[in-house]
């Protein structure tokens, strides 16, 4: 038997098929230029009204703030001046060791003011359990320098020679200060019984201050003391 060789039949070529497979994730598409810049545009107005809202706020808020700042020291300037007056008493007062009968002294130029000035002494300086070595009166003056209302006053009533007041500073901005009285004499009751100054060993009827403010303009009080109501 006779050794065949069989030769493999020539392969054909055939024509493979690709198939293609589909993305998982459909393809996204990005912004054109034209579009970033409109919304950027859009940020910047949104950003710059809302920067203007905030700054209003802001500074609504400061002015709200000052202004009830200023509010309240007025208050409290008002309620001294108030308190003193009220409780005002017929006590001379020492002045550089030299006896003086007056109880009160107010009108333009005392105690060296830019406008009125007043001096008197009051009751009422609490002292708890007389623990201090002080009264209860305390010498007391009104004036305005440098647009400043201050409030001079001293531990005693009589003080030595040389002595210089502690000064206070009630408000600021002061245009003008102006003092009134209504002398005990006075039987006239309307605007004309006001006189413009007073220097008297009594009190008075009745003290009217008038303060020309800056932030609040003219403010008046009228005040009775205290033993001279009819």
């Amino acid at each position: 038997m006779s050794n065949l060789i069989r030769v493999p039949k020539r392969l054909s070529c055939r024509t493979v098929r690709t198939t293609k497979i589909a993305p998982i994730f459909p393809a996204t598409r990005g912004f054109t230029l034209l579009e970033i810049l409109i919304a950027m545009a859009i940020f910047t107005l949104i950003g710059i009204a809302s920067t203007g809202v905030l700054t209003s706020v802001i500074n609504s808020d400061e002015l709200s703030t000052e202004r009830f700042e200023k509010l309240q020291t007025l208050q409290r300037a008002m309620l001294t001046i108030e308190r003193d007056i009220l409780q005002g008493v017929a006590r001379p007062v020492r002045v550089e060791g030299e006896i003086s009968e007056r109880v009160m002294l107010g009108g333009d130029g005392i105690l060296d003011s830019n406008h009125d000035g007043l001096i008197f002494v009051h009751g009422g300086w609490h002292n708890p359990q007389l623990r201090l070595p002080r009264s209860t009166l305390q010498g007391v003056g009104y004036r305005v320098q440098e647009r400043q209302l201050q409030r001079l006053y001293g531990n005693y009533v009589d003080n030595v020679i040389g002595y210089e007041p502690k000064v206070k500073v009630l408000l600021e901005n002061i245009d003008d200060f102006k003092v009134y009285f209504i002398p005990v004499d006075e039987d006239q009751e309307d605007d004309s019984a006001w006189q413009d100054d007073y220097s008297d060993v009594i009190l008075p009827k009745a003290v009217a201050i008038e303060i020309t403010s800056q932030d609040f303009g003219l403010i008046r009080r009228e005040f009775l003391l205290a033993g001279t109501s009819s």
